[in-house]
């Protein structure tokens, strides 16, 4: 805990880009639960979730794979504000259309859109900037902070979507998320160290002469976490409902056990990832938790017995944890300055399109009520991958990439 008080107070840049990214996170939560409610008061509106689910995702592929590029061509400070101010401005049309007289009926659906177009703009920007404005030896907790203010900002959204829906109306929340954009837009404007693109590397450097979709340690762990994706969304999507529904006591209640379970995994090993820096090599060290949180699919066969699900899915997210902040401080390091905006975004965009594979692989299997054969898939996936990073040799990054020091940050 120390490092990260010690870096919130002493690199005041950060702190703005962390404490408006989550408060934009909260936002996007409610948004999600306020959409999904204009939606369902519609005449067939729980057929057309399946509309409203795929306005959301389809236009992050898109959005991805352009977004990386204007990154980093433009100050990613500017990127960020014009990202804020068009998704406040998309989610605010639908309480100023509810003032006006009523809500049409396509508007859900097209600020859905607009939503997934623009996603990963601060999904790429904000890892692509961390190196700009923190030392190296600061990356792994202020990834850390990244993925706990996801995890954490998204419960808090959820939770206080649920009474404000009730006391307010979608219409009104929907006017709180907007607010959060303006917040977010105005934590960016006060940074004041330039997020600028950097110079891309000379001919003659090793960065230009081995491109960064060659490096092997990058691939490799892309390839891995894609196939960890996979078996988590496979978990979350289709058989965590499942259990809930069909294998363990509660229902409705069990199912939210499981993902506070594994949101509270991934918490705690968030926090435990950015504080302590492992001693052998961090690729040895990302494989190694992607082995054991692999092991927490295992226990899904502990049904009906929800305590030992329960304690699976909470060693799955406490040691998925710190394979996301490890790889990430990994990234920046490997990938130059002047293409982090669009590595980042390529691979943030392949991580947001394998939850739902891992749905469609598993769904056959639990409708045949061959629960063991999903685990040992699910398990599959996550381990096989692990033991292939194993095999990989991590050169050293001036191999990769030229180090440069840290701007100045103008925070001490």
């Amino acid at each position: 805990m120390p490092a990260y008080l010690s870096l919130l107070r002493t690199r005041r840049d950060f702190r703005r880009l962390w404490l408006g990214a989550s408060v934009s996170v909260m936002g996007d939560s409610m948004t999600f639960i306020a959409l999904s409610w204009l939606v369902l008061a519609e005449p067939d509106g729980t057929a057309k979730l399946g509309l409203l689910a795929l306005c959301y995702t389809a236009p992050v592929l898109i959005g991805g794979l352009v977004a990386g590029p204007l990154l980093d061509r433009f100050d990613k400070r500017a990127a960020l504000i014009a990202d804020s101010v068009l998704r406040g401005l998309a989610v605010a049309s639908i309480p100023l259309a509810a003032v006006a007289g009523g809500v049409p009926s396509w508007l859900p659906f097209l600020v859905a859109g607009v939503y997934g177009l623009l996603k990963m703009v601060p999904m790429a920007a904000v890892p692509a900037a961390i190196p700009d404005l923190v030392a190296p030896e600061e990356r792994d907790a202020a990834n850390a902070l990244e993925s706990v203010s996801y995890s954490l900002s998204g419960i808090i959204g959820f939770t206080l979507a649920a009474p404000l829906l009730g006391a307010v109306g979608p219409a009104t929340l929907l006017a709180v998320d907007a607010a959060t954009y303006a917040c977010f837009a105005l934590a960016v404007t006060l940074i004041r160290h330039p997020l600028r693109p950097h110079e891309k590397p000379r001919p003659s450097s090793p960065a230009a002469s081995r491109p960064v979709f060659r490096d092997k340690v990058l691939i490799g762990t892309t390839l891995a976490f894609m196939a960890f994706n996979i078996a988590e969304g496979a978990l979350t999507m289709v058989v965590a409902p499942w259990l809930a529904k069909e294998q363990l006591p509660g229902d409705g209640a069990t199912l939210s056990l499981l993902m506070a379970a594994l949101s509270a995994g991934e918490l705690l090993g968030g926090f435990a990832a950015g504080a302590w820096r492992p001693r052998i090599g961090r690729l040895v060290a990302i494989a190694v938790v992607e082995l054991v949180a692999a092991a927490g699919f295992l226990a899904v066969l502990g049904s009906p017995h929800l305590l030992p699900v329960a304690a699976g899915f909470l060693l799955v997210g406490a040691f998925s944890a710190p394979m996301t902040v490890w790889a990430q401080s990994l990234r920046m390091e490997r990938i130059p300055p002047s293409q982090r905006g669009r590595v980042f975004g390529v691979f943030r965009t392949m991580m947001q399109a394998t939850p739902p594979i891992g749905a469609a692989l598993v769904t056959p299997l639990l409708v045949a009520g061959n629960l063991t054969g999903a685990v040992i898939l699910m398990t599959a996936l996550a381990a096989v991958p692990a033991f292939a990073l194993l095999l990989l040799r991590e050169s050293p990054v001036s191999e990769q990439t030229p180090q440069t020091a840290p701007q100045p940050v103008g925070d001490h």
